[in-house]
């Protein structure tokens, strides 16, 4: 695994890893779920990169793993301004140290980053984006989540998720209360995004596991009812909320031969 890296973005440190490919590939960039950071991905980014001899990029929002903390509580856009302010003009910093994030790349996204991944390509502020991956997306708020996310939070109280948190996190404890605090609002039950996602043009790749504890094949079906594109749909049976570590590689598996088709 590469060795993370910081870079400031308008005065917040962001961390990241970055592995160069080969010359016109595609850059991979991948967007971490509502718990997750850049190092919490493990090696499962390489190895895709790997496979398509891409450029690849892993990196922690603010809040997460090694960056900056954030100062005030979520409000419901939360993931808009990730989408619309903190992911481009990261990519623009980035792509300053290391050209090949300059050019064509795709969104690879779990969980939280997967809805920042679908925002992000419904902006359209970004013409070098050719086509997304998104894993356990969510678009809505479904009862599953609310669930999910109350089992959590008992087990952050009650078992050793802060510990196992705490090995990825500058603080866990408040990366954790970030996460299931906006989740768990009364103003977030309402949000959706099913609306923007009509301005997505581009192919997408969207893997759901069918045992996942904070969400069902219905967002992924509400994704391919809203967009004008193409889309390839994945259901691995008996996978939880995280494809890349449950079934690590059917989803490598589905994710190479997607890029590699439409590049």
């Amino acid at each position: 695994m590469p060795t993370p890296e910081f870079i400031d973005v308008d005065g917040v440190d962001i961390e990241y890893m970055f592995q160069p490919g080969a010359a016109g590939r595609p850059a991979l960039i991948f967007l971490h779920e509502g718990l997750g950071s850049a190092r919490q991905w493990k090696d499962f980014p390489w190895r895709v990169a790997r496979c398509l001899d891409a450029p690849a990029l892993v990196y922690s929002r603010r809040g997460h793993g090694g960056s900056s903390p954030i100062s005030a509580p979520r409000s419901p856009a939360f993931m808009h301004e990730e989408a619309h302010t903190a992911l481009p003009r990261m990519l623009a910093r980035l792509g300053e140290r290391h050209p090949a994030l300059a050019g064509p790349r795709v969104l690879v996204g779990h969980s939280d980053g997967a809805s920042i991944a679908l925002l992000y390509a419904a902006s359209e502020l970004d013409a070098a984006l050719t086509c997304v991956v998104a894993i356990a997306p969510h678009v809505f708020v479904e009862p599953e989540s609310i669930t999910g996310v109350q089992e959590a939070v008992r087990a952050f109280a009650e078992t050793d998720l802060r510990d196992k948190l705490g090995k990825y996190h500058r603080d866990p404890a408040h990366t954790f209360r970030a996460w299931s605090d906006i989740w768990l609002h009364e103003d977030f039950r309402a949000w959706n995004i099913e609306a923007a996602l009509a301005k997505i043009s581009m192919p997408m790749l969207l893997i759901q596991g069918s045992a996942d504890e904070y969400g069902t094949m219905a967002q992924c079906k509400a994704i391919a009812a809203a967009v004008d594109a193409e889309v390839d749909v994945l259901e691995l049976g008996g996978c939880g909320h995280n494809p890349p570590r449950g079934r690590p590689q059917s989803t490598l598996d589905a994710i190479v031969s997607f890029v590699a088709r439409h590049h």
